[in-house]
């Protein structure tokens, strides 16, 4: 069995989570995409920019499945390929990482604030309008080390990567999942497999799926499809399972107006119209 996967230190430490909960023998095909090889800040990136090189190995048959950040995948479904699962999500919030590691209450004035991320920069703007944010690429180290070495005062990094990657956070770093609500999907992985891989997509689905965390990811991606699935869009939303409901919570910021919204309802799709409706509503009448 080969598994596709990007070559960072955070694609490689995902991917041994899928691997050794599926268990058996695999072979890893590390594969550079178009993200990968492009210094430019990832909101110009095109859309898929992480994954779409591993999906044309998957659709060849050069790999079995691949193993993907959800929040990087599009998302409008592909035909031949499918997300056999969803593993259970990790900590969705983001983290604030300063050289005295001691969060969002130490952070001086003025400080330089390190993300490429657009809801990052709106949501610690709206908490801490004194800030300064710069554009950050490179991996987790890279990004660490730039703080380390001054040339940030601080990075926002997801909690998720942070500690699949080993790095110990303290709560005081972590941001509020509701001041800072975090990207559609973030801590959640997909394994991905080819369609008509039917014994496979089985396997993979029975030993991973978590059904709730699918279920809650999935509004949180409906939402961003209906709100136009722009890297632009500063967009945070974070869905979670109340017995048979979903209760999606999300802020938008459009036009320098912030709205908020939450709705619940059984089925995702219907969650995250409900949760369009009222954002688009409230930015208008702003």
């Amino acid at each position: 069995m080969i598994v596709g996967s990007r070559g960072s230190a955070l694609a490689l430490a995902q991917t041994r989570i899928v691997t050794d909960a599926l268990g058996g023998d695999f072979e890893l095909k590390v594969i550079k995409t178009a993200g990968d090889r492009s210094a430019k800040p990832i909101r110009e990136l095109e859309d898929g920019a992480f994954v779409a090189a591993i999906e044309r190995a998957l659709r060849h048959g050069e790999i079995d499945l691949a193993v993907h950040s959800l929040k990087d995948l599009p998302t409008t479904p592909v035909e031949d390929l499918v997300v056999a699962a969803i593993p259970p999500r990790d900590d969705p919030r983001d983290a604030l990482i300063t050289r005295s590691r001691g969060g969002l209450a130490d952070l001086p004035r003025g400080a330089v604030v390190g993300t490429s991320s657009p809801r990052r920069v709106v949501f610690l703007r709206a908490h801490r309008p004194d800030a300064v944010t710069r554009e950050i690429r490179g991996n987790v180290d890279t990004r660490l080390r730039k703080v380390r070495d001054g040339e940030y005062d601080a990075v926002i990094l997801a909690m998720a990567g942070l500690r699949r990657l080993g790095f110990a956070v303290s709560e005081a770093e972590a941001l509020d999942v509701h001041d800072f609500p975090p990207a559609p999907g973030q801590g959640a992985l997909a394994v991905q497999v080819r369609a008509d891989h039917a014994s496979l997509r089985t396997r993979v689905s029975r030993a991973l799926d978590h059904r709730e965390t699918r279920r809650a990811v999935s509004a949180e991606r409906a939402l961003l499809a209906l709100l136009g699935a722009s890297c632009d869009l500063a967009l945070g939303a974070y869905g979670t399972v109340d017995g048979d409901a979903i209760v999606l919570e999300a802020a938008l910021e459009r036009d320098g107006a912030l709205a908020r919204a939450r709705a619940r309802a059984s089925n995702p799709e219907t969650c995250a119209r409900l949760v369009a409706g009222l954002l688009g509503s409230h930015v208008h009448a702003r």
